[in-house]
């Protein structure tokens, strides 16, 4: 597994290595062994849940965070195409309210670790995408909060092709300044 240090501290991109010949491929998707040297936790990161999203062209999830039961989250693509993008959101980081985005997708089969403290979204940028994560939490509804895709203070550059689609909750994001953050 290749490890993509990000301008952001404990921010990763992981590059698993692919075995593919005329039959197709195999990739090892998780390996809790290397997992754990990759990020160089102290302690297991435990998972507790996995989920799957489908989305289609232009719908744009994001950005969730959960003030309490904080999600640290495994990502991957394994049809279509999202630019996948992390806010830091710890107030004593250097990196506060920066983000970083890559492309994921069933082609790259690259995954980003989005460690807790972080506001984590997504967007689709070809017809559809089968978007998989693991979490290191259970979903709390109740500490679930989004911040505004378009918040100017983060200016992120959505590689959009018209307008984005988005759920109720995400249209009213909160701005970064008026957000709960973390320490």
């Amino acid at each position: 597994m290749n490890i993509v240090r990000t301008p952001i501290a404990d921010l990763l991109v992981l590059e698993p290595r692919v075995f593919g010949d005329e039959r197709g491929f195999f990739v090892e998707s998780y390996n809790e062994r290397r997992f754990q040297e990759a990020i160089g936790a102290p302690e297991a990161v435990r998972f507790v849940q996995d989920n799957h999203s489908r989305s289609s062209r232009n719908v744009l999830r994001g950005l969730h965070y959960q003030v309490r039961q904080p999600q640290g989250k495994l990502v991957r693509v394994v049809a279509g195409e999202v630019f996948d993008v992390a806010v830091d959101l710890r107030r004593s980081s250097p990196t506060f309210g920066k983000w970083f985005g890559t492309i994921l997708s069933a082609e790259n089969k690259r995954q980003m670790w989005v460690p807790a403290g972080f506001a984590h979204g997504f967007v689709v940028t070809g017809e559809s995408a089968d978007f998989l994560y693991k979490t290191t939490d259970y979903w709390a509804p109740e500490y679930e909060r989004s911040i505004a895709w378009n918040d100017p203070a983060i200016g992120i550059e959505w590689p959009l092709s018209g307008a984005p689609v988005l759920s109720e909750k995400d249209r009213k994001g909160t701005l970064l300044a008026d957000a709960e953050v973390y320490e």
